[in-house]
């Protein structure tokens, strides 16, 4: 068997390391674009179930609103109104009387920094309907009243605290700085008992 070898006319080339080469290159591109791919077609299936669950919660509350505008136009009726204002009121006093006072102070307790201590404190009904305790504490540092606004917000019984700083001139030694601290009260729910 002869063997016609001219490499001047046909060069030699290493096609099995070429292919080998690129080979696993180009496969390596093709499984990242098939990935790729994949994701982006699970993603589009994702968004359009989250906003079928959207339009579905749209109209959920959009059902609520009508209800309720149902509701509040029944009771504003001339014949409803006393009716409406006496539920008012029972419930403003039944949320009042929710706020314990007991409670209040223990967690204050846990959660008051050393050198700091409640100068007054003042519940109060927020327009929606939720606890806001007002209170001014007193101490030497604002780093103090700042660790206090830290460990008020860590609890689970207060949330959305604001402190405002007040200088106070003279006054009790140790009390150089006074805040103003306000932040909406959780109360404990009540623990039902099982039969």
């Amino acid at each position: 068997m002869r063997l016609d070898i001219n490499l001047a006319s046909q060069p030699y080339q290493d096609a099995r390391r070429f292919w080998l080469r690129w080979g696993f290159g180009l496969a390596l591109v093709g499984i990242v674009s098939l990935a790729l791919v994949v994701g982006a077609v699970t993603g589009g299936f994702n968004a359009r179930r989250d906003r079928q669950r959207i339009s579905e919660f749209k109209k959920q509350i959009a059902e609520r609103d009508k209800e309720r505008a149902k509701a509040e136009a029944f009771l504003n009726l001339p014949a409803n109104r006393s009716t409406r204002d006496k539920s008012q009121f029972i419930n403003a006093q039944i949320q009042r009387k929710a706020f314990s006072w007991t409670k209040v102070f223990e967690e204050l307790e846990r959660v008051m920094p050393p050198r700091l201590h409640v100068v007054s404190i003042r519940p109060e009904m927020t327009p929606d309907n939720e606890l806001q305790i007002k209170m001014v504490v007193a101490g030497e540092s604002s780093e103090r009243a700042l660790d206090l606004v830290k460990r008020m917000e860590s609890s689970q019984h207060f949330e959305q605290t604001h402190i405002n700083e007040t200088h106070q001139q003279g006054g009790t030694p140790g009390d150089n700085v006074q805040f103003d601290i306000t932040a909406l009260y959780i109360p404990e729910k009540p623990q039902r008992s099982t039969p």
